[in-house]
């Protein structure tokens, strides 16, 4: 009988902290991997440039980790946390067959509002999600091949780059699977609405539509 009331008494209270596990006031954090994927939409590089030089920005994945903080039962705060991506920059255009003409690193930095579907004790919970991103650039390098294609290089010279960071709006959704009361997997897309300008060393200037899209995969836990 002992035994019994112990094993009631033990599943009403894993029954207890799966009900709270998607509560207010639950913190939440995990691992994964997330994939940054630029939709670019380039402009022309200014003169002097052959006419349509454009540029195609390359994706990059990495391991990241992620917090957040229940606020009410549906409405969340979520930090996601990574090392910088390294983004090939390509020729495109007018010069689409020249390779990789440079390299840059990025470090995204957003903070996302979530609002989940269905009850805390649902075993899935879809939700959507608006987040405002820094993109900060940095490490910026011109190949041989940039210095190749640009008309204004000079000679023995290497074109170098500066891309500007910037702010931008990040929308997606999720959803949440549940493996027990602490433990979940979580999927998640995003895709942040993003326009830089670089600019280089040598005077031209382009405009671009960087647009990535963001996948991500992981396991998290509640505490």
């Amino acid at each position: 009988m002992q035994q019994k009331k112990f094993i009631l008494a033990a599943a009403l209270a894993l029954a207890a902290l799966g009900a709270q596990a998607q509560t207010a006031g639950t913190w939440f954090g995990g691992v994964g991997l997330t994939r940054i994927a630029p939709d670019t939409d380039s402009g022309n590089l200014t003169a002097p440039s052959a006419p349509g030089t454009q540029v195609d920005v390359g994706a990059d994945t990495k391991p990241s980790l992620f917090v957040g903080r229940m606020l009410t039962d549906h409405v969340s705060v979520e930090l996601p946390i990574a090392p910088s991506f390294k983004s090939k920059i390509r020729g495109a255009g007018a010069i689409s067959g020249v390779g990789t003409i440079g390299t840059v690193r990025s470090l995204p930095i957003t903070l996302f509002a979530q609002y989940r579907f269905l009850e805390p004790t649902a075993r899935f919970r879809p939700y959507v999600m608006l987040g405002l991103t820094y993109a900060y650039f940095y490490g910026e390098r011109g190949s041989a091949a940039l210095n190749g294609v640009n008309p204004a290089n000079p000679p023995g010279g290497n074109t170098q780059l500066d891309v500007d960071s910037r702010f931008g709006l990040t929308p997606g959704l999720g959803v949440t699977a549940s493996i027990n009361e602490r433990w979940f997997v979580d999927l998640q897309y995003a895709k942040s609405f993003l326009k830089t300008k670089t600019t280089l060393s040598t005077g031209q200037t382009i405009s671009t539509k960087l647009n990535p899209n963001v996948y991500r995969i992981a396991v998290g836990v509640r505490f």
